[in-house]
Formats: structure tokens, C-alpha cells, sequence
């Protein structure tokens, strides 16, 4: 089943074959403008919303919605076909409205602090099914514009590369989002952040990096045996090199794993050397991972220490705890099954 955001304008065209050609704007404007579903776009005949209706069933089945934060973060379970499920978050601040959307339905990096990862996977997203959380996010947050998009929900963004590309590549020219609104998040897959710096997509990279020495690293993200510290920061470099844009460190600090004084001389070594930013976030709990997050207070200390050394480092707002949607907690997946897989390159 594919979603009307699988396809471009021109080959709507040619669906739609037969039809007035302002027919082809008209769903265009309601898909991208008006962010519609097609049995919503009232602009086009009813027969034809119909007709269209059929080709195209939504690919995301609601099967919970639950909000915290006075209302201010919500967060949809939703059934894809074959059963499984992926988590999108919706987050609204004073200044601007974040869609946080899943890749994967699961991860296979099994990062061991985060419940996605301990859940396993279960298969790559499509691009209209990527693209229809955006789309549904932005529906919800009306009448207020949906301004980011961040790829840091359920799965690795790049190890399902072409379908990460290529939404970046169409929610920057037919949604109007530039680079400064839409950031994906990997935990270190270096030859994808190479390739992806090639492109030219103009989008800020999140690298979750939670330890700065190989040892740690490996035991947190087992992805670190494939591409240690040093071939990331090859890729890092690169990346800055190629694309001319800054990138950020991810850092969920963990009582007494990686929020150590020599953690942050290790981190502030790592980051001063990329000129990278650091976002510090407490860790959130999970079942599958005991381990407590840092103390507020060690929170603190740890960045001041940081400052300190000349690194910019700022905490991130914990949202959604509550419900399960803060970071590393998205983990409603069905038939999850833990297996290693290739980045998508063709």
C-alpha cells in the first residue's frame, strides 16, 4: 500500500490522467499547504476524493493517544500494515511546534539504555508512512504552524538511509523547511553521514554519542565496535567539511556510567576538537535498563565542568516522561524481532 506523499507532482499528473491539470494543484495545495488528508481536500470533486480514497487508505491506524505536560506534548501509537507499530511525538513550546517521527518500527543498534533498542526490530518505514506522521502531527497542532521535524523517534534514520533522504529532500521543497528546522539523529553510522554530507540536504545532524572513550561506548551503543570514535570523527569532520553546518553531540547522562569528571575532560576533548555542540539529557527511565539517571545536581555540575573547558553545552528540556515519550522511551512495538541490518543504499 503506498500514501499519496510516495509520489511526485508529476506522476500524480499522470495518475490523474484525463482530469482538468489545476486538478493536479488542487491536491497538491491540500496535501502540502493544507497538510489534508485526500478524503479531506474539498476543492476536488466528491466522486473523485472517492476514486482517489480507494488507491489511498491512510497507512497510520490510531491505536492510542495520550498527552502530558498540560496538553503541551502528545504522543500517537499508530498500527502500520502487517501489525506493527511505531510512536510519533508532538511537542509545542512558546516559540515553536516539534514533530518527533520514527524511521523503523524498532531498532536493531540496541543501544542498551534506550527501550526502542531493547525492544528489537521489526522493518524499515516507507516514505509515505514517515511522511504521514508529519502530516498527521501537523494536522493535530492546528492553527498553529508545525515548524521542525526531528528524526528521533523509533529506529536509526540511517540505517534506512534512501527513505531518510528522501523525506528530508521533500519536506525541504514542498513544506518549505530549511536546515535549521529539521535534524536527524544517528548513532553513528559513519559511511551514511559521509554519503548524506554529499547530498547537500540541508539538515542538522544529531550524532547520540553518550561516552567519549571506546570501552564505554561499545558497552552503551554496540554500534561503536563497527565505527569507533576515531572513524566517527572522520565522519564528523567530513560532514563539517563538506557541508559547512555545525553539528551536536547527543549525551543522556547515567549515574555513575558516563557523568564522571573524567567523562567530561573525555567529551570536552571529543567536542572542542568537531567544534560541536553538546546537548545534556537526563537519562529517562526504562524497564529494560535499571541503571539510574544523574541527580539534577550532577546535571548541573557536569555542564558547568564542560563551560568550564570551553565547550557549549546547554540540558534539554525533559518532555513527555510521564507517558513514555521522552527520549529513549518510544518502545510500543509488535513482533519485534532482534536482528542485525544493512544501511539501505539502493
Amino acid at each position: 500500500m503506498r500514501s499519496p506523499y510516495d509520489f511526485a507532482k508529476a506522476e500524480l499528473a499522470e495518475m490523474l490522467e484525463g482530469e482538468p491539470r489545476y486538478r493536479v494543484d488542487q491536491i497538491w495545495h491540500g496535501l502540502w499547504s493544507d497538510h489534508q488528508a485526500i478524503n479531506e481536500i474539498t476543492t476536488i470533486p466528491k466522486s473523485l476524493r472517492a476514486t482517489l480514497g480507494e488507491r489511498f487508505t491512510p497507512l497510520l491506524d490510531v491505536v492510542n493517544d495520550v498527552s502530558s505536560d498540560l496538553g503541551a506534548t502528545r504522543k500517537w501509537v499508530f498500527r502500520l500494515e502487517g501489525g506493527a507499530t511505531i510512536e510519533t511525538v508532538l511537542m509545542a513550546y512558546e516559540d515553536r511546534v516539534t514533530v518527533c517521527v520514527s524511521s523503523q518500527a524498532g531498532c536493531a543498534m540496541g543501544c542498551t539504555f534506550c527501550a526502542t533498542g531493547q525492544a528489537g526490530f521489526t522493518r524499515h518505514l516507507t516514505t509515505g508512512e514517515v511522511l504521514e506522521q508529519v502530516m498527521f502531527a501537523a494536522r493535530a497542532a492546528a492553527p498553529r504552524r508545525l515548524s521542525n521535524v526531528v528524526f528521533m523517534g523509533m529506529g536509526e534514520p540511517l540505517a534506512n538511509y534512501l527513505v531518510t533522504v528522501d523525506v528530508v529532500r521533500r519536506l525541504h521543497d514542498h513544506l518549505g523547511l530549511s536546515a535549521r528546522h529539521l535534524t536527524v539523529s544517528t548513532v553513528g553510522v559513519a559511511p551514511a553521514i559521509e554519503r548524506m554530507a554529499k547530498t547537500g540536504l540541508p539538515l542538522t545532524l544529531a550524532v547520540s554519542l553518550h561516552s567519549a572513550n571506546d570501552e564505554d561506548r561499545s558497552a552503551l551503543i554496540p554500534l561503536n565496535r563497527r565505527y569507533p570514535l576515531e572513524r566517527l570523527h572522520r565522519a564528523c569532520e567530513f560532514w563539517m567539511a563538506t557541508t559547512g553546518r555545525r553539528l551536536s553531540f547527543e549525551w543522556a547522562l547515567i549515574d555513575g556510567v558516563n557523568d564522571r569528571d573524567r567523562d567530561i575532560d573525555e567529551l570536552a576533548r571529543y567536542a572542542l576538537s568537531l567544534h560541536a555542540h553538546v546537548n545534556l539529557i537526563p537519562l529517562n527511565p526504562t524497564p529494560g535498563y535499571l541503571v539510574r539517571g544523574s541527580s539534577g545536581q550532577r546535571v548541573h555540575e557536569f555542564r558547568a565542568g564542560l563551560i568550564e573547558l570551553g565547550v557549549n553545552a546547554t540540558v534539554r528540556n525533559t518532555r513527555g516522561r510521564s507517558i513514555d515519550a521522552a527520549c529513549g522511551q518510544l518502545a510500543a512495538v509488535t513482533n519485534a524481532r532482534r536482528k542485525s541490518i544493512a544501511v539501505r543504499s539502493a
